[in-house]
C-alpha cells in the first residue's frame, strides 16, 4: 500500500489535468489504516498537493485538501511544526474557506502538543495569521481559529506571547472589525478563562474582561442581550464564578433584574439574565442562589405565569434546573402556594401549548417530579404526590391523552413523565387505579419508533425496579411487567399463520 500511495504521488507530477489521479490517490488514503499511514507518511513527498491547491478548481482544491487531511493526521504534530510551517501560513492565506480550515485545524492539533508548541510559538506570522482569522466572513473559519488560539494559551509560553507580546494588539485589532468579531474575541478569551485561575489573570489584567462586563451594564439593550450569554461562561468554572462575585458582577446582574420591572424592552435580555442565574444555581446551592438573590425566583415565577411563550419557555426551563436536586425542590417547596399555583399554569401549557413548548413543559414536569430512590422520605413523597395532583384535576388523564397523540416528540416526553413517578409508591397508586394504564404500558403495538419504544421501555424498568411494585400492582401484573423488561424493547411476537388450501 506505501508503494503504492509514493507511486500515486510520483504519478501527479507527471500530469497537466491532475484530478483523476487525486481521486485515485485519495481513495487509496482513505481506505488505507491509519496505523500503516503513521509508519509512511513521514517519508511522502507533499510538495505536489500544496502546489495544487494553487487554483481555482473547486474539485481539485476539495480532492488536495482530503489527501492532505488524511496524510497529515497520520504525521505527529511535532513533525508537522518543524516542516509545515509555510504550508500552514500559506493555507491561512488561501482564498478558500475549506483550505484555511485545514491549516487551523493543524494549528490546532499540534499547538495541543507540549514538544510542538513551542516551534509553533516560533512562528510569529503563523499565530499572527491565526490570529487574523478570528475576523473572517465565514463562522466556521473563526471558530477553528478560535480553538487553534485557546490550544495555544494551555501553556505558560502560550499565555505570555498572546498576552504579554505584539499579539495583543493584534487581538485588539482584530476586535475592532464589529460587532460580531467582537463577540468572538470575548468568546476566545472566556474559554481561555475558564481553563484555570492563570489563565483568568492572563485575561483580566489584559482589559478585555472588565470592557465585556461594562458592556454588559450599558445602555445599550442588544449588546446587554449578547454579553450575558458570555459572562454566563465565564460562571461555568469556579474560579470565574469568584471573579465575577469579587467584580459585584452578579451583584449587578440581580440589579439588572430588579430593574426590568421599569424597563419596557427588558423582554430582550431578562431571559439571558435569568438564565445566568440557573446556571449558577445548578453549578452552586440552588438555596444559596435563591436565598441571596430573590429577585431570581421571583422572575422565574412572573414570567412562567405570564402571557409570553417565549419567557414561559425560559421560565420552565430554570424551573428544570432548580428542580434537578432534592434541594432546589425544597426551595421551590418553601414558596408554597405560589408554586402550587404556577404548577396549574404549567398543566395548562401542557395541554394546549404550541408543540414545541409543550415538550419544553413535559421535560420540566419530568425533572420536578423526579425523586432518587435513595432520597425518598416520606415528607418528600408527599411534597412530589401534591405537586403532580396539582398539574390538573384528572394528572393521569392529562399525560395519558398526551402520550396517545401521533407526535413522537410529545408521545416521549409524556412516558418520560409517567417514569419519573414509576418508582414512587404514590406514582404506582394513580397508575393501578387508571383504568386500563397497565395494558397500554405493555401494549407494544402502540409504539412505532425507537425512540417511542426505548421510553416506553424506560418506564418499565423505572416499574420493575421499584421494590414497591409486586405489592401495589400484583404478582400478575408484575411478572408480565418483568417479561416484557426480559424480552427489551423491539421485541416482536412471533404469529402463526394457516393457509387454507383451495379458498377462494
Amino acid at each position: 500500500m506505501a508503494a503504492s500511495i509514493e507511486q500515486l504521488l510520483a504519478d501527479i507530477w507527471e500530469v497537466e489535468d491532475p484530478v483523476d489521479e487525486l481521486k485515485t490517490l485519495n481513495t487509496a488514503l482513505l481506505t488505507a489504516p491509519l496505523n500503516s499511514l503513521k509508519e509512511t507518511a513521514p517519508g511522502l513527498r507533499l510538495g505536489v498537493i500544496f502546489s495544487l491547491l494553487n487554483t481555482s478548481d473547486r474539485e481539485q482544491i476539495n480532492l488536495c485538501v482530503s489527501i492532505l487531511d488524511r496524510i497529515l493526521q497520520a504525521l505527529e504534530p511535532v513533525y508537522i511544526a518543524q516542516n509545515f510551517r509555510e504550508e500552514l501560513q500559506r493555507g491561512l492565506l488561501h482564498p478558500d474557506d475549506s483550505v484555511k480550515i485545514l491549516a487551523l485545524s493543524q494549528a490546532a492539533r499540534t499547538a495541543e502538543n507540549p514538544d510542538a508548541v513551542t516551534d509553533f510559538l516560533n512562528s510569529p506570522e503563523l499565530l499572527r495569521l491565526i490570529i487574523q482569522c478570528i475576523g473572517g466572513e465565514q463562522l466556521s473559519v473563526a471558530k477553528q481559529a478560535i480553538k487553534a488560539i485557546s490550544r495555544i494559551a494551555e501553556t505558560k509560553a502560550g499565555l505570555d506571547a498572546i498576552f504579554m507580546g505584539s499579539y495583543l494588539q493584534d487581538l485588539k485589532n482584530v476586535m475592532a472589525t464589529d460587532d460580531i468579531v467582537r463577540y468572538r474575541v470575548y468568546e476566545l478569551i472566556v474559554e481561555i478563562s475558564n481553563a484555570s485561575p492563570v489563565s483568568l489573570g492572563y485575561c483580566a489584567n489584559s482589559g478585555f474582561i472588565s470592557q465585556l462586563i461594562t458592556e454588559l451594564t450599558g445602555d445599550d439593550i442588544l449588546i446587554r442581550a449578547t454579553c450575558i450569554e458570555t459572562v454566563t461562561a465565564l460562571a461555568h468554572s469556579i474560579h470565574g464564578r469568584q471573579y465575577l462575585a469579587q467584580q459585584g458582577v452578579i451583584d449587578k446582574i440581580s440589579n439588572m433584574m430588579i430593574g426590568a420591572e421599569s424597563d419596557p424592552f427588558s423582554s430582550f435580555y431578562l431571559p439571558g439574565l435569568v438564565k445566568f442565574f440557573g446556571n449558577l444555581a445548578i453549578v452552586d446551592s440552588p438555596q444559596h442562589i435563591c436565598e441571596h438573590y430573590p429577585v431570581f425566583l421571583e422572575k422565574v415565577f412572573e414570567m412562567g405565569e405570564g402571557q409570553d411563550p417565549t419567557l414561559n419557555g425560559v421560565a420552565l426551563d430554570t424551573l428544570a434546573i432548580l428542580a434537578s436536586s432534592v434541594e432546589g425542590k425544597q426551595v421551590l417547596q418553601k414558596t408554597g402556594q405560589k408554586f402550587q399555583n404556577l404548577l396549574k399554569k404549567i398543566g395548562h401549557v401542557a395541554k394546549n401549548a404550541p408543540t414545541e413548548l409543550r415538550v419544553r413543559c413535559l421535560d420540566a414536569i419530568t425533572s420536578i417530579l423526579s425523586l432518587p430512590t435513595d432520597q425518598q422520605t416520606d415528607d418528600l413523597l408527599g411534597m412530589t404526590e401534591s405537586w403532580f395532583s396539582s398539574l390538573s384535576s384528572q394528572p393521569m388523564e392529562l399525560f395519558r391523552s398526551i402520550s396517545t397523540q401521533p407526535f413522537t416528540e410529545l408521545h416521549c416526553s409524556a412516558l418520560r413523565v409517567f417514569a419519573a413517578i414509576a418508582d414512587q409508591p404514590w406514582g404506582q397508586k394513580f397508575m393501578i387505579n387508571s383504568p386500563g394504564f397497565v395494558e397500554y404500558i405493555l401494549d407494544r403495538s402502540v409504539d412505532h419508533d425507537k425512540e417511542s419504544k426505548d421510553a416506553k421501555y424506560e418506564l418499565v424498568k423505572a416499574l420493575v425496579n421499584s421494590n414497591t411494585i409486586a405489592d401495589i400492582f400484583g404478582n400478575q401484573h408484575y411478572l408480565r411487567l418483568r417479561a416484557y423488561l426480559r424480552e427489551g424493547p423491539y421485541y416482536v411476537r412471533a404469529t402463526a399463520s394457516v393457509a387454507l388450501e383451495g379458498a377462494e
